[in-house]
Parts: structure tokens; sequence; C-alpha cells
């Protein structure tokens, strides 16, 4: 007995309304944006350089430390009685107690026209203070000078006072007479000491060490305190 031989299956023809298939769709990342480079490789180069300045940016800033110390800034108790202008530094070396007035050079002297000279105080600490009779901060101050160079007067410093625009040498030698003080006082009748260290108020306070050189300036009085810790480094080098 034969069997007929099965059909073969002919292939499914395509719906007439079917959709057509989805083409692939591109990656946007990778389509060219400028030239042959693609946009993740644009975006890639855009962060490197974004990232690149920030890190020069940080690298370059300038740390956040202190700045080198300055003159203190003037206070209310800091009588004002010229123009500021630049000043000595601290590092420099003390010019000498000398100034010029109309030519001629005047020499600094004490309250009987002795000289003053730091030439002849080096190997000794040295505290120079410009002050006036008439200057309330110097009132005030006054008793500080006289006791701190009771107290370190047999280490060796030497405490100079220059009164400055002053109307006679008797008011100043008045005012030593009555607060009784003992150490150097000079007579800076034309204020041109004063001139030469470039001062321009009261009490304006410079500390030299042995060897002449400025260690420390104060505009303005001193505290006891202050005084002290100033002075025992010098006496102590």
């Amino acid at each position: 007995m034969t069997t007929d031989p099965q059909p073969s299956a002919s292939p499914e023809e395509p719906e007439p309304n079917a959709a057509p298939a989805p083409k692939p769709r591109e990656d946007r990342w990778r389509r060219p944006l400028i030239g042959p480079f693609t946009v993740a490789q644009v975006l890639a180069v855009i962060a490197a350089v974004v990232f690149t300045g920030v890190g020069l940016a940080v690298l370059t800033s300038p740390l956040n430390v202190p700045p080198e110390p300055t003159q203190p800034r003037p206070g209310s108790s800091f009588v004002t009685v010229g123009s500021p202008e630049p000043g000595l530094r601290v590092g420099d070396v003390a010019p000498e107690l000398v100034g010029t007035v109309n030519g001629q050079t005047i020499e600094l002297a004490d309250l009987d026209g002795n000289p003053i000279r730091l030439a002849d105080l080096r190997g000794r600490p040295v505290w120079i203070n410009f002050w006036a009779t008439w200057c309330p901060p110097c009132q005030e101050e006054t008793p500080v000078l006289r006791d701190v160079f009771e107290q370190y007067a047999d280490d060796g410093l030497a405490l100079i006072a220059i009164s400055v625009q002053e109307t006679t040498i008797e008011d100043v030698r008045s005012y030593v007479d009555r607060y009784d003080l003992t150490y150097t006082v000079g007579f800076d009748g034309t204020s041109a000491i004063f001139h030469t260290y470039r001062a321009f108020g009261l009490p304006t306070q410079l500390f030299l060490d042995r060897d002449g050189v400025i260690r420390d300036i104060v505009l303005g009085p001193v505290t006891r305190a202050h005084a002290e810790q100033i002075i025992s480094g010098l006496v102590a080098e």
C-alpha cells in the first residue's frame, strides 16, 4: 500500500499590513560631533581640561599662612603727631641718634647736654621710647618704664626715653624729677631724631638687641607684662 507524499510547506508570506522591523537605534554618544570625534570623546576632552584647570588653580593658589610680622596698628592710645609713613622694620639696624635740620647735623643729648650714642651702647639691649610730657598714654606708661628699667638695669638694659615736641627742656626736667626717673632721658627739641626714625606718633617704642638690630616695634604704650616679655628675651641672649 502506498501513501501519498505530504506536500512541502511553503515559506510564510509577510502579512500585507505588518510594520517594518525597527532599525537598530543609533547610540547618540557614538555619533560623530566634530569631524571624526564622537560626542563621548569631545565631552571627555572637555572634562579633562576642566579638571586640569581646577587642579592647577588649587596647586598655584597661596597657602593660608600668616603674614610676616608688621608694626602694630595705632589705636586710641596712640597720639598721632605727623603723617604716617613707612618706618623702620624689625630686622633693621637702628640708625644712630642723629638728625638733620636745615642742613645742620643734630645729635641727641640728655638733659645735661651729654651726647647719647647707640655706638656707646653696643653689647647691651636697648629700649628706645619716643614720648612727651603732655602725651596722656606716655604719662600712663611712665611707671612701667621706670619699674621695668630698674628690674633689668643690672642685666645691662639701657633705656633711652626721647622727649619730642616739648616747649622747653625745663618742662622735661621737671617731669623727670617729679617721677624720680633714673633712666636716660634725651631732649629732641627739633624732632630731628624723631624724623630719622620715621616715627609719626607717641609713644613709639623700639627694642634693640646687643648688636643694635631692631627686634620689636610697638606703636602705643606697653604694659609691664608686655615689656618684660620682650626684654627678658633680649637680656638672655
